[in-house]
Protein backbone atom coordinates (compact mmCIF):
# COMPACT_ATOMS: atom_id res chain seq x y z
CA UNK A 1 0.00 0.00 0.00
CA UNK A 2 1.46 3.70 -1.37
CA UNK A 3 0.93 6.43 1.52
CA UNK A 4 -1.02 9.24 -0.20
CA UNK A 5 2.20 11.12 -0.37
CA UNK A 6 4.04 8.51 -2.34
CA UNK A 7 5.57 6.88 0.33
CA UNK A 8 5.26 3.10 1.02
CA UNK A 9 3.22 2.69 4.10
CA UNK A 10 4.84 2.74 7.80
CA UNK A 11 7.58 4.95 6.74
CA UNK A 12 7.75 8.48 8.60
CA UNK A 13 9.09 11.53 7.28
CA UNK A 14 10.94 13.56 9.99
CA UNK A 15 11.49 17.28 9.65
CA UNK A 16 14.62 16.98 11.75
CA UNK A 17 17.39 14.66 11.18
CA UNK A 18 17.67 11.27 9.38
CA UNK A 19 14.86 9.58 7.85
CA UNK A 20 16.04 6.03 7.75
CA UNK A 21 15.86 6.21 11.35
CA UNK A 22 19.87 6.35 11.90
CA UNK A 23 19.21 9.48 14.35
CA UNK A 24 17.75 8.97 17.54
CA UNK A 25 15.66 11.58 19.52
CA UNK A 26 17.61 12.53 22.92
CA UNK A 27 15.79 9.78 25.48
CA UNK A 28 14.39 11.88 28.64
CA UNK A 29 15.66 10.96 31.99
CA UNK A 30 14.19 11.54 35.45
CA UNK A 31 16.33 14.43 36.78
CA UNK A 32 18.76 13.35 40.01
CA UNK A 33 16.83 13.89 43.20
CA UNK A 34 18.40 16.72 45.65
CA UNK A 35 17.65 15.55 49.15
CA UNK A 36 17.57 18.99 51.71
CA UNK A 37 17.17 18.57 55.24
CA UNK A 38 14.94 20.61 57.34
CA UNK A 39 16.78 19.72 60.48
CA UNK A 40 14.54 20.87 63.15
CA UNK A 41 15.78 21.09 66.89
CA UNK A 42 14.10 23.16 69.89
CA UNK A 43 11.35 25.08 67.76
CA UNK A 44 14.73 25.80 65.59
CA UNK A 45 15.72 25.21 61.78
CA UNK A 46 19.24 24.61 61.05
CA UNK A 47 20.88 26.50 57.90
CA UNK A 48 23.85 25.88 56.16
CA UNK A 49 26.40 28.37 54.43
CA UNK A 50 28.04 27.24 51.36
CA UNK A 51 32.10 27.89 50.75
CA UNK A 52 31.84 26.13 47.29
CA UNK A 53 31.53 25.88 44.72
CA UNK A 54 32.59 29.68 44.71
CA UNK A 55 29.37 30.83 42.73
CA UNK A 56 27.54 29.42 45.96
CA UNK A 57 29.90 30.05 48.42
CA UNK A 58 28.45 32.59 51.06
CA UNK A 59 25.09 31.42 50.78
CA UNK A 60 22.85 29.74 52.98
CA UNK A 61 21.05 26.82 52.31
CA UNK A 62 19.17 23.33 53.84
CA UNK A 63 21.84 21.07 54.54
CA UNK A 64 21.91 17.85 52.16
CA UNK A 65 23.06 16.23 48.82
CA UNK A 66 22.38 13.77 45.63
CA UNK A 67 20.70 10.46 46.43
CA UNK A 68 23.31 8.00 44.93
CA UNK A 69 22.59 4.85 42.88
CA UNK A 70 20.29 2.20 45.04
CA UNK A 71 19.72 4.80 47.99
CA UNK A 72 16.18 5.99 48.78
CA UNK A 73 15.93 9.44 49.42
CA UNK A 74 15.68 9.22 53.17
CA UNK A 75 18.86 6.89 53.44
CA UNK A 76 20.80 9.71 51.11
CA UNK A 77 19.48 12.47 54.18
CA UNK A 78 20.79 10.37 57.20
CA UNK A 79 24.26 9.70 54.91
CA UNK A 80 24.52 13.22 53.59
CA UNK A 81 24.05 14.60 57.36
CA UNK A 82 26.05 12.29 58.75
CA UNK A 83 29.15 13.25 56.30
CA UNK A 84 28.31 17.18 55.72
CA UNK A 85 27.43 17.57 59.68
CA UNK A 86 28.45 14.59 62.14
CA UNK A 87 25.15 14.20 63.06
CA UNK A 88 22.71 11.23 63.69
CA UNK A 89 19.35 12.46 62.03
CA UNK A 90 16.11 10.32 61.55
CA UNK A 91 14.00 12.03 58.44
CA UNK A 92 10.63 12.82 59.94
CA UNK A 93 7.76 13.97 57.12
CA UNK A 94 8.34 15.26 53.32
CA UNK A 95 7.91 18.54 52.53
CA UNK A 96 5.39 18.82 50.22
CA UNK A 97 6.98 20.08 46.56
CA UNK A 98 9.77 19.49 44.64
CA UNK A 99 11.98 22.33 43.32
CA UNK A 100 14.13 22.39 40.23
CA UNK A 101 17.95 23.28 41.14
CA UNK A 102 19.49 22.68 37.35
CA UNK A 103 17.56 20.64 33.98
CA UNK A 104 18.99 17.65 35.48
CA UNK A 105 18.66 17.79 39.02
CA UNK A 106 15.40 18.27 41.66
CA UNK A 107 15.62 18.78 44.98
CA UNK A 108 13.20 17.32 47.59
CA UNK A 109 12.99 18.06 50.73
CA UNK A 110 12.09 16.07 54.16
CA UNK A 111 12.04 17.55 58.00
CA UNK A 112 14.45 15.88 60.28
CA UNK A 113 15.04 15.24 63.88
CA UNK A 114 18.26 15.62 65.43
CA UNK A 115 19.09 12.25 67.16
CA UNK A 116 22.54 12.54 68.08
CA UNK A 117 25.64 14.88 68.09
CA UNK A 118 26.31 18.65 67.93
CA UNK A 119 26.11 19.59 64.16
CA UNK A 120 29.75 21.02 62.62
CA UNK A 121 30.60 22.18 59.08
CA UNK A 122 32.69 19.36 57.82
CA UNK A 123 32.17 19.59 54.24
CA UNK A 124 30.77 22.12 51.60
CA UNK A 125 30.17 24.44 54.71
CA UNK A 126 31.70 26.82 57.07
CA UNK A 127 28.96 28.16 58.91
CA UNK A 128 25.65 27.30 60.29
CA UNK A 129 23.07 28.69 62.32
CA UNK A 130 20.17 27.67 64.25
CA UNK A 131 17.14 30.10 63.30
CA UNK A 132 13.97 30.75 65.15
CA UNK A 133 10.89 31.53 63.08
CA UNK A 134 11.49 35.00 63.46
CA UNK A 135 15.17 34.92 62.42
CA UNK A 136 14.24 32.21 59.06
CA UNK A 137 14.90 35.20 56.57
CA UNK A 138 17.33 36.85 58.88
CA UNK A 139 20.26 34.60 56.23
CA UNK A 140 20.75 34.92 52.60
CA UNK A 141 19.20 31.55 51.03
CA UNK A 142 20.15 30.40 47.72
CA UNK A 143 17.86 31.49 45.11
CA UNK A 144 16.50 27.65 44.72
CA UNK A 145 16.06 26.71 48.35
CA UNK A 146 13.86 29.65 49.23
CA UNK A 147 11.14 28.11 47.74
CA UNK A 148 11.48 25.09 49.77
CA UNK A 149 12.22 27.27 53.10
CA UNK A 150 8.86 29.09 52.08
CA UNK A 151 7.30 25.42 52.62
CA UNK A 152 9.02 23.93 55.20
CA UNK A 153 8.16 27.37 57.44
CA UNK A 154 4.93 26.61 56.60
CA UNK A 155 4.81 22.83 57.73
CA UNK A 156 7.03 23.15 60.67
CA UNK A 157 6.19 26.32 62.03
CA UNK A 158 2.34 26.72 60.57
CA UNK A 159 2.89 30.79 58.81
CA UNK A 160 3.41 31.81 55.59
CA UNK A 161 7.05 32.14 54.50
CA UNK A 162 6.43 34.99 52.49
CA UNK A 163 5.28 36.87 55.62
CA UNK A 164 9.13 37.69 57.39
CA UNK A 165 10.53 38.10 53.77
Amino acid sequence: MRHPAGRASGSVRVPWGDPSGSRRLPRMTEPIVVVGAALLNGGRLLAARRSAPPELAGRWELPGGKVEPGETPEQALVRELREELGVEAQPAERVPGEWPLRSDLVLRVWTARLLSGEPRPLEDHDELRWLTPDEVWDVEWLDQDVPAVMETVRLAWGREGSQAR
